[in-house]
Order: structure tokens, then C-alpha cells, then sequence
């Protein structure tokens, strides 16, 4: 069994998030970067497959060189090898010129299942994994909570709106874009990271991928105009008294407002 996991790397949780000089996304340059942590649990999936029987675990990820960091914490976690895609030409690509690509690397690889985080932590946007699943021709489920393989079909629980869950049934290949708290993500240990200097990563670009014209900021369909600091409120007001003189009052400043 081939099993592909979709990595993304973003700005680390504790990092101090400034705007860019051309106000359209933060400031990359001197703040820590981490794999996505919804992909981490889609990473996890993979590897406890990994370890319940035979199976390959490739990470993919597109980015710049540091990059790199995240697809060696992956093989050091226990991927067998990695695939990133460090390209230029990708600058300014859209949520369709990253699932071309990664669509074209399903093709070329044909696993049997396919993993990503539900959404990247930066986007929030968790369209990327139902495009690759379309364009690669793979039924697919979101918001996957649990997997089960057996007999090259796949079962799932998927999360929906007020925490009800809907069992899918899908046969291999397929994707599963998972959920967080899917499992217990793992830490790569000392022995991971040493072998991890060993394990092949496979640098692509787009053009070999066959896709270089379907990306870039001249491909993309939707393009991000402005990112900005919600302006401050005018402050709040702190009403006073009993339970009953407070939802009183309340209903007098809704009512004030023309809320009500």
C-alpha cells in the first residue's frame, strides 16, 4: 500500500504576526515556521497505517527551501521518503494552482489513499483537498474523526455541524481531508531524525509536474487584495446591578440600538 500525505507549512503558533510592506499577507522574513497542525494528524493516520501492516508513506509539501524543515520532520516522524515542490513560479498561486499540483503528484504517484489536514491554519479556506480529489478523479470525505480499513474499502466517521457524525463508506483510492484530535500525533524520535537524513526527498518543480502554465499569480482565480488589523470598537460598556436590573437594562440598549 502507497499511502501520499499533503503537508503544508505555516507560521508557527507563537509567532508574532506583522503585515507586509504591500499589505496583501504577513511578513515571512526571521519567524518560526510549523507543519500545519491539521496535517499533522492526517501524517499520524498515515503512520499508524504504516505500522499495522506494509505500507509506504510519502509527505509532499510545496514551498521555498525551508520547506524542507517540515518534509524532514515528517520522515523523521516515519514517511519513507518526500517529494517537495519548490518552484517560483508557484508565487501568488491560488487554493486551484496548489490542488493542480498536487492533483498531477496523486497522478504521477497512484497511491492508494490519500491524507491532508482539513484546512491549513493560515487560509482557513479548506478547499484544497475536495479540488484534488476532483481533479484527480478520487471520491473523497472532510472532516474525517476516524478511519478504518478493510478489504480496499475505506469506513469513516466525518464530523457535521453540532457534533453529529455520518459514517462514509469509500473504495481505494480515495482521499480523506481529517479532522484535528483524529488521533495522538506522534514526536519524531532521535533515532527518526537521524535516519531521516537518509530517506529520499524529490525536488519538483511545476513544469515537470506538466502544470507550470496552471499556476502562479497570473493563473490564479482568486487573489488576496488587502490583509489588515480589524479596526478597534468604540469600547464596551459595563452594565451593573441584579441579574434582573442587568437583563433590563440590556433589553433597553438592544432595544436603543434598533436590534430588537
Amino acid at each position: 500500500m502507497k499511502i501520499l500525505v499533503c503537508l503544508k507549512q505555516v507560521p508557527h503558533s507563537d509567532a508574532r504576526l506583522d503585515i507586509a510592506g504591500d499589505g496583501k499577507w504577513i511578513q515571512e522574513d526571521n519567524i518560526k515556521f510549523e507543519i500545519n497542525s491539521y496535517d499533522t494528524y492526517a501524517l499520524e493516520e498515515a503512520l499508524k497505517l504504516k505500522d499495522a501492516g506494509e505500507a509506504e508513506v510519502v509527505a509532499v509539501s510545496i514551498g521555498p527551501d525551508r520547506v524542507t524543515q517540515a518534509l524532514r520532520t515528517a520522515l523523521g516522524m516515519g514517511a519513507d521518503r518526500a517529494i517537495h515542490v519548490n518552484d517560483p513560479a508557484m508565487e501568488g498561486s491560488d487554493s486551484l494552482g496548489i490542488a493542480k499540483v498536487l492533483a498531477a503528484i496523486v497522478k504521477e504517484e497512484s497511491p492508494d489513499l490519500v491524507f491532508a489536514g482539513l484546512m491549513s491554519e493560515d487560509g482557513n479556506f479548506a478547499a484544497v483537498p475536495p479540488m484534488v480529489a476532483q481533479l484527480a478523479g478520487l471520491p473523497s470525505s472532510t472532516a474525517v474523526m476516524s478511519v478504518s480499513l478493510a478489504d480496499g474499502t475505506v469506513t469513516v466517521e466525518r464530523e457535521l455541524e453540532g457534533g453529529a457524525l455520518e459514517v462514509v463508506q469509500l473504495p481505494t483510492p480515495c482521499l480523506l481531508a481529517v479532522q484535528s484530535g483524529l488521533n495522538q500525533v506522534r514526536y519524531a524520535s532521535l533515532k527518526g531524525i537521524m535516519a531521516a537524513k537518509k530517506k529520499p526527498m524529490d525536488t519538483k518543480t511545476a513544469a515537470d509536474l506538466g502544470v507550470g502554465d496552471q499556476v502562479g499569480a497570473g493563473a490564479a482565480k482568486v487573489e488576496i487584495e488587502k490583509v489588515y488589523t480589524p479596526p478597534r470598537g468604540e469600547g464596551a460598556q459595563l452594565i451593573e446591578g441584579s441579574a434582573d436590573e442587568v437583563a433590563t437594562q440590556l433589553v433597553g440598549k438592544i432595544k436603543e440600538l434598533g436590534l430588537l
